[in-house]
């Protein structure tokens, strides 16, 4: 059987305010909300199966988003931390994904993700052993702060990464990694840094600077700009 893909927004754990009575993924983005820009990519994917989002059982902005009652997309019991969010996320898909099917984990609040680069990261990663995510190399030069926030030294940023989302893993695998680090007390926060604590490498694709994460309120008009560039909207 051919492995399905699958993708999965974690949303419990970026309900941060800034300065708005709003969580930041239900912020106003071009006249929808920004988890609305996020799904768009994943809910209308012809390769993609079905979409998890995992939300905070408190939360009552979901429901009136366009895709609260889309068939295609699920909702899972968010968690404490980003990795609970994701392994709620896979249980959702219990009994119906395998084993080998892959998961693509996104950000909620990265509403920017470009389709040639979900492309280019899917087609990448298909046949691989481990897996991968986005990224892109870090062209600023990078220095390690020590006592009283002065200069400790210059960090070689020759094979230095900004790690960006989807990430791409096998459901099994995933789950497995996840799993182990929590038992260890390890909170990771990505999901490659679960991969890595199996000994694995997940490989580095490299995607576009403006796959933003919605952070800041100044973050708003530079999303704005980048999907009028990017023709959506």
């Amino acid at each position: 059987m051919t492995a399905r893909l699958w993708a999965i927004l974690p949303a419990a754990g970026v309900g941060r305010r800034m300065g708005s009575a709003v969580p930041k993924q239900y912020l106003e983005l071009a006249g929808r909300a920004v988890i609305e820009h996020t799904l768009e990519l994943f809910v209308s994917h012809d390769r993609i199966a079905g979409v998890v989002v995992a939300l905070g059982v408190e939360d009552g902005y979901w429901d009136s988003t366009a895709y609260a009652a889309h068939p295609r997309v699920r909702r899972a019991p968010g968690g404490a931390e980003r990795c609970h969010s994701v392994l709620n996320a896979l249980a959702v898909l219990d009994g119906e994904a395998d084993a080998d099917d892959w998961v693509l984990v996104h950000d909620a609040a990265r509403p920017c993700l470009r389709p040639d680069d979900l492309e280019r990261l899917i087609d990448a990663l298909l046949d691989d052993q481990v897996g991968g995510l986005l990224g892109i190399q870090v062209r600023d030069t990078m220095k390690r702060a020590g006592a009283g926030e002065r200069i400790d030294t210059t960090v070689d940023r020759s094979s230095l990464w900004h790690a960006y989302t989807p990430q791409m893993f096998r459901l099994g695998l995933l789950r497995r990694a996840l799993h182990e680090a929590l038992e260890a007390g390890d909170l990771v926060t990505d999901d490659a840094s679960a991969i890595e604590r199996l000994g694995l490498a997940p490989r580095l694709i490299e995607g576009h600077a403006d796959n933003i994460k919605i952070t800041r309120a100044e973050d708003l008009p530079l999303a704005h700009f980048y999907l009028q560039r990017q023709g959506r909207i």
